[in-house]
This record gives C-alpha cells, structure tokens and sequence, in this order.
C-alpha cells in the first residue's frame, strides 16, 4: 500500500485504509498502541491534530513505515496552503 499524503486528512485517511485492511477496529487499533480510541477516530477523520510520535506509534502499530521524498511533479500546492 503506498499513498501519497501532503496533509493531515491524508495521513488520517491512510491509517484508516490500513487499520481496515489489518481487520481493525478503532478499539482493536487501540490495544494494540496504546493510543486512545478517541484520538484514532479524531486522527483518521482529520478533526484533530496529533504529535508526531502518535502517528509513529499508530504505524509502528499497523507495521507501516513513512517514506519522505521530495514532492511529485505536477503537484500544485503551495507550501503556505499546507502549512
């Protein structure tokens, strides 16, 4: 599973595709971090922000890695539009 993610909603939405793919659920997710389910459903859903040592261990979790590399081309973002 490789997915390109330039914001948080995309990060959320990767964990969620991959937690599905585990056959997850938010609690099961949970257990298994240590990360409360509240803040898994707050992350996946782009509603709240999290530390980046929470996304590590969500990925730690799910037995993914991040992958940084400079943008693709044709990628019109502006970094102020990130950021």
């Amino acid at each position: 599973m490789d997915t390109i993610a330039r914001t948080p909603e995309d990060i959320g939405t990767a964990l969620r595709n991959a937690r599905k793919a585990a056959r997850l659920t938010q609690k099961g997710l949970a257990d298994r971090s240590g990360i409360w389910q509240e803040t898994i459903s707050k992350i996946e859903t782009g509603t709240g922000s999290a530390k980046l040592d929470t996304i590590f261990d969500l990925c730690a979790a799910l037995d993914l890695e991040l992958h940084v590399s400079p943008r693709s081309k044709g990628a019109n973002i502006a970094l102020e539009d990130i950021l």
